[in-house]
């Protein structure tokens, strides 16, 4: 029967098999840990949808919290104030290029929300274009909430200079170009009330989905257990031969 006989190259060998065991598996924890936090992400998204929408004055109200208000369902009503729109480039739509279009939304005591009212094709990149005029006058917009992906709006000391253009929804820098204070978080159109034209067109929520984080996490598991049975096949392989050696020479 096949035995291992233990020599500084078998244990060369088994230190190396555990590091990349190790590794493997520490990297496969990793994977299982950023999994959960995906299914975290999307057990508070669903939980927001799912909620009844609520005036988006009173959950701002209730705690400005940006953690506690994003993925809620909200409603608002108040007037677009167009002069002060922003294009959000970089974004796209069914594989196709083009651009998201940023307008507050002002409410009667004269704070505003940013919604980001959809989405428009290259070819619009100026704020104000005709194409993509909201209704005037007071409208109500239904939407879901979500978190600055940069700076949260502060107070306002100076009005720096206007940009018409933005990478990303930074509600800071934008807050810092308005004459008014802008809700901690900004609004995804879903509806409105009166509707606009065929532009922009409202964004899709982000797709839920768990990603291939378990796959991954497999695969490295699989590796690690690769790396020790490869070492034990190997130490037994050279064990027997090893034997067989000895049994030659006795015969």
């Amino acid at each position: 029967m096949a035995r291992i006989v233990w020599t500084r190259r078998l244990f060369t060998l088994l230190a190396f098999a555990l590091l990349i065991a190790l590794t493997c598996v520490s990297l496969g924890i990793w994977q299982i840990a950023r999994l959960h936090q995906k299914q975290q992400y999307n057990a508070a998204v669903r939980a927001g949808l799912a909620a009844t929408p609520q005036p988006l004055r009173r959950l701002v109200a209730q705690g400005a919290d940006p953690d506690i208000l994003r993925y809620r369902r909200a409603t608002a009503t108040g007037t677009y104030d167009v002069s002060r729109e922003i294009v959000l480039y970089g974004r796209s739509r069914d594989e196709q290029a083009g651009s998201h279009i940023l307008t507050p939304l002002v409410f009667e005591d004269g704070t505003a929300v940013i919604v980001d009212r959809g989405w428009v094709p290259l070819d619009v990149n100026e704020p104000g274009d005709d194409r993509t005029a909201p209704p005037p006058g007071t409208v109500q917009v239904d939407g879901v909430l979500f978190r600055s992906e940069a700076g949260l709006p502060g107070a306002v000391d100076t009005v720096a200079p206007p940009v018409a253009e933005f990478a990303k929804i930074d509600l800071e820098r934008i807050q810092a170009q308005l004459p008014y204070r802008v809700a901690p978080v900004y609004l995804l159109l879903r509806q409105q009330s009166p509707p606009q034209s065929s532009l922009p067109i409202p964004a899709a929520l982000p797709e839920l989905s768990e990603g291939p984080h378990l796959s991954y996490a497999i695969q490295w598991f699989t590796f690690a257990a690769i790396a020790v049975i490869g070492f034990v096949i190997l130490a037994l392989r050279e064990g027997r031969e090893r034997a067989d050696a000895e049994d030659d020479l006795i015969g």
